[in-house]
């Protein structure tokens, strides 16, 4: 083989390993609570969404969908003990929800989810 196809090979690998490393840099959502379609009881509701990755928790976002498709901005708790967590609460009455996540890995790719759930008297 000559030197030049022994760099093509080279190449392609390099290429192929950069490709994987940034592949599982994104965050993806491994669990929550609630979790999808969950049934979880009116009143305080804490949500804990739990990432693959570290998530930069100021620019990431969760908003409270509504069954009126109104929507609700949550406050995430900053925690740097739980670096791959999106916390927040809400106070919620009987109906359908989804929240509606936006987690940004600190490899600097977004990722978005919808999570419905409903809640019972």
């Amino acid at each position: 083989m000559s030197l030049r196809h022994h760099f093509g090979t080279f190449l392609i690998a390099a290429a192929c390993t950069v490709a994987s490393l940034s592949a599982s840099a994104h965050a993806i959502l491994i669990d929550s609570t609630p979790k999808l379609n969950d049934t979880v009881s009116a009143g305080h509701v804490d949500m804990v969404f739990t990432y693959n990755s570290k998530i930069d928790q100021h620019r990431s976002r969760i908003v409270l969908v509504k069954e009126d498709k109104s929507e609700t901005v949550l406050t995430i708790a900053a925690n740097n003990t739980k670096p791959n967590e999106l916390d927040t609460h809400a106070d919620l009455t009987p109906g359908t929800y989804t929240i509606r996540w936006q987690a940004l890995a600190l490899d600097g790719h977004i990722t978005r989810g919808d999570v419905p759930f409903t809640v019972t008297p």
